[in-house]
């Protein structure tokens, strides 16, 4: 059984993770892409914990550094061809080992990663094959709540869940 207690950063994936992994272009090359509003609401809790949140991504995307502006997620990593060595690196400025890490992968470009840190996720559409090494597989699908329900699950089993909650709540009824 592993102490979720030692988590303090949290490592997510962007395409098939926070979205449905689709790319969209229209005509003049203008992309978009679609993000669940119950994985930004995850997000937001998560800022009311001690656990901090990096986005790494192998793809370069405004779209993704707006999604990010809006939920004030301050450390993404765009055009990231090594996450392992982003990674390490990640770790070393923030003074964390790899015990403190979970992350959030959909594909095998996130494997190096994912067998190394302590708690490893991916949503229910990952490939079959990856589903088998990781440590927790949400019941929803990248884009649709899978970061959300990794996050929720983070904060309860380190048992801070109803703590966070009411933290956020209590935010919003002041503000």
């Amino acid at each position: 059984m592993k102490d979720y207690k030692k988590i303090k950063l949290l490592i997510l994936d962007n395409d098939g993770v926070l979205t449905d992994g689709k790319v969209i272009y229209d005509n003049h090359r203008t992309e978009s892409k679609n993000f669940s509003a119950k994985d930004g609401l995850g997000i937001k809790l998560l800022s009311y914990s001690d656990i901090k949140l990096a986005i790494i991504t192998g793809r370069e995307s405004e779209v993704v550094a707006q999604r990010c502006d809006d939920l004030q997620v301050t450390m993404l990593f765009q055009n990231v061809r090594n996450k392992l060595k982003k990674t390490r690196e990640l770790l070393k400025e923030l003074d964390l080992s790899w015990e403190n890490v979970a992350f959030m992968g959909d594909d095998w470009n996130d494997y190096p990663v994912m067998k190394r840190c302590y708690i490893s996720a991916c949503p229910a559409d990952a490939f079959p094959d990856l589903k088998e090494k990781v440590d927790f597989v949400t019941e929803r699908n990248g884009g649709k709540g899978a970061v959300r329900e990794f996050i929720v699950h983070i904060l309860k089993e380190k048992g801070i869940y109803e703590e966070v909650l009411e933290k956020f709540i209590s935010h919003l009824e002041n503000n």
